[in-house]
């Protein structure tokens, strides 16, 4: 039998199944209900030799049952829909962070291990797994139908989804905003593998399977050069963004050890609540620190001058990515 439900990959998409089958059950029931009734009394009522019509004033038992029955479900199907949407939208703590960037026409994903691949997400199953998304260009939409998660990547700020994969195998993403000509190519694939796999994955070693199924291969980049020769090693994102803030000047207003400089120190700021000159306040998490790269002068940590430039269009949506894991790796 040809089945159009797409696999139940992840706790989230039980949990939206459920949901939606009560919704379509429930339609379904009131469709009957409400065209059977009217097409009852057509024929029941239809128009006789002699028959007169009774004259009704009202019924306040039937009001009262119209109102309350609906009410209620009307409760019940919201209470349940938001204890959906905030599973959907509430990522364990711990969870395995991993960055996404959109761009035409084609999803690329960094690791907090430095690893940076296009097409395809290799993931551990039973373990959460939260996406940090951007776009470098315009408005995409991340689509995993096995998952139930679907969320926009917009351009200039980050959006999140989180799953935890529960099938190994492969599970397919779709943009789903028309982005361009291409829109329809976008698309990309989450492999979730055991645990030993991803430990092998991890040590750097290519997994036979996943190389037997797409010709894609994960690639890791940026990549350091070594001292004295030409080796090449992959680094952490955090260490990226470590190099990256020798290299864009950062270091030469913010320190990484808690001392102030002519800027606020990065240690400890990621996920902190920061009193701002104006007397508001503001929690530093990741849209913040990206405001503060890329438009200094919007939000100014009180204590310090307006004097940071804006790095709008001198750094790109990856080294921005690296920065950010940098800044947050320093507790």
């Amino acid at each position: 039998m040809f089945n159009i439900k797409p696999m139940d990959g992840s706790d989230v998409a039980v949990l939206w199944d459920h949901l939606y089958g009560f919704l379509v059950g429930l339609s379904v029931f009131f469709f009957i209900l409400v065209v059977g009734g009217m097409l009852y009394f057509v024929w029941k009522y239809r128009d006789k030799p002699g028959a007169k019509a009774k004259y009704i004033v009202d019924n306040h038992k039937l009001e009262i049952i119209w109102t309350i029955i609906p009410t209620i479900l009307l409760l019940v199907i919201f209470a349940w829909g938001y204890s959906v949407y905030k599973s959907m939208i509430d990522a364990p703590s711990g969870a395995m962070e991993v960055r996404v960037v959109g761009k035409q026409w084609l999803w690329q994903f960094q690791y907090d291990d430095g690893r940076m691949s296009v097409g395809e997400l290799i993931v551990p199953v039973n373990k959460p797994v939260k996406l940090i998304m951007s776009s470098e260009d315009v408005l995409h939409s991340f689509f995993v139908p096995n998952f139930r998660i679907k969320q926009d990547v917009v351009p200039g700020i980050y959006t999140t989804a989180w799953f935890e994969a529960k099938v190994t195998g492969v599970h397919h993403i779709f943009c789903t905003e028309y982005c361009g000509a291409s829109h329809s190519m976008m698309e990309a694939d989450i492999y979730a593998v055991s645990e030993e796999e991803w430990n092998q994955f991890k040590n750097g070693k290519e997994l036979k399977k996943l190389a037997a199924e797409t010709p894609r291969k994960v690639y890791m980049t940026p990549q350091e050069v070594v001292a004295g020769g030409s080796q090449l090693k992959t680094v952490s994102l955090a260490q990226q963004g470590k190099a990256l803030s020798a290299t864009k000047g950062c270091i030469a207003c913010h320190s990484d050890d808690g001392s102030q400089k002519i800027g606020p120190s990065y240690k400890g700021i990621a996920g902190a609540t920061i009193e701002l000159a104006d007397g508001s306040k503001v929690v530093a998490d990741d849209n913040y620190l990206r405001e503060s790269i890329l438009q200094s002068s919007k939000k100014v940590v009180k204590g310090f001058n307006p004097v940071m430039p804006s790095f709008q269009g001198l750094i790109t949506e990856t080294e921005l990515n690296a920065l950010i894991a940098y800044i947050k790796s320093l507790k």
